[in-house]
């Protein structure tokens, strides 16, 4: 795992995400040609916020160097940057679930602006950007396949950010003013999920999860483990610079699939009891639900419930092809694999 430079940089580090990425940087990825063996002398410094529980990652290495700031600040990213001419930059902070729609504009898209000054100032060599099936929306049917060629189509606030963020981010690699590389993630899954995420599992194992329509729609979905492959992959071929990447298991799931997964991990390798039963609701119930989200941000509000419920019964599928020619990419977690890890990381809250 050679990144030309001794020194790698990562924001939102303290994430589900950026734990990751920190763990396969310190040890490597399993079965993954040319990453498998990582580098001993890599020191990480890590962007977390002020008062955030660091202990998962302060276990890991005394390489890991913890700065506290907030990317909204631009005198917190250039304590980041500085020092570490020639770095590479993971930039993984963001949100995706807030209170208000302005946030995320303020962090996605002016933190991401913040990040991108201090990286030019302090000559960092190169910046991965995490971004989001977002820009792209909703295929248009079960079929359809993003691709890094679909035209942008974001869906809600939080797809316009992104927008915003890939748009900016395209712009300054053109100016010959860093390199850049931008990471497309659909549906996170993996170790150290969020209360949201746990949320989800418990719902299944309850039988009280809802499946919007006939469940057969399609949703691309990514190991964390796989997403960090990417990540390391653009960041050490200069192949990448300047491109936009899908990063995503190898083929789209069933929703149906998932929830039986999930539920058959649960049973399986857990003992967890679980009832095998879903709420079966109607389509109309996400096209209300649409509705109510568009209305709600158009004041400027945000529920993360409602959101969710909006595209339960929508396809959104992506082709990882580019990455898989370009940057040797190939995932080495599914979804069975990757929910053990996931739930062996928080069983204790079962």
């Amino acid at each position: 795992m050679d990144f030309g430079t001794s020194t790698v940089l990562i924001t939102g580090a303290n994430g589900w995400l950026g734990k990751s990425l920190v763990d396969c940087l310190l040890n490597g990825i399993k079965n993954s040609a040319d990453i498998d063996k990582p580098d001993k002398k890599l020191i990480i410094k890590c962007l977390v916020l002020k008062g955030e529980d660091t202990s998962l990652l302060q276990q890991k290495s005394k390489r890991i160097i913890f700065i506290e700031g907030d990317i909204t600040k631009i005198e917190d990213c250039r304590r980041l940057t500085s020092n570490s001419k020639g770095a590479i930059l993971f930039h993984c902070a963001g949100i995706i679930h807030p209170r208000k729609t302005s946030q995320f504009f303020d962090i996605n898209v002016n933190g991401t602006r913040n990040i991108i000054d201090a990286a030019i100032k302090d000559k960092i060599k190169k910046t991965i950007f995490v971004s989001s099936n977002s820009p792209c929306g909703l295929n248009q049917n079960n079929k359809d396949l993003f691709d890094e060629n679909s035209d942008y189509n974001p869906y809600m606030s939080y797809g316009r950010s992104k927008m915003e963020m890939e748009k900016m981010i395209s712009e300054i690699y053109n100016k010959g003013q860093m390199k850049t590389v931008i990471i497309r993630p659909p549906w996170f899954y993996g170790p150290n999920q969020p209360p949201r995420q746990t949320k989800f599992y418990k719902m299944i194992r309850d039988g009280k999860v809802p499946v919007v329509g006939d469940g057969n729609n399609k949703r691309s979905m990514a190991c964390t483990v796989n997403i960090s492959q990417g990540l390391i992959r653009a960041a050490i071929l200069e192949k990448a610079d300047g491109e936009t990447y899908w990063i995503a298991d190898k083929e789209p799931y069933s929703f149906n699939f998932i929830v039986r997964t999930i539920r058959r991990v649960m049973s399986d390798e857990f003992d967890i009891v679980c009832k095998h039963n879903e709420v079966r609701l109607p389509n109309i119930v996400s096209s209300l639900a649409y509705y109510l989200d568009y209305f709600i941000q158009s004041v400027g509000l945000y529920n993360k419930e409602i959101h969710v419920l909006s595209e339960m019964n929508r396809t959104i599928a992506c082709s990882i092809k580019k990455a898989e020619n370009d940057l040797n990419y190939s995932p080495t977690i599914d979804l069975y694999d990757g929910t053990v890890m996931s739930i062996k990381s928080i069983i204790s809250k079962f």
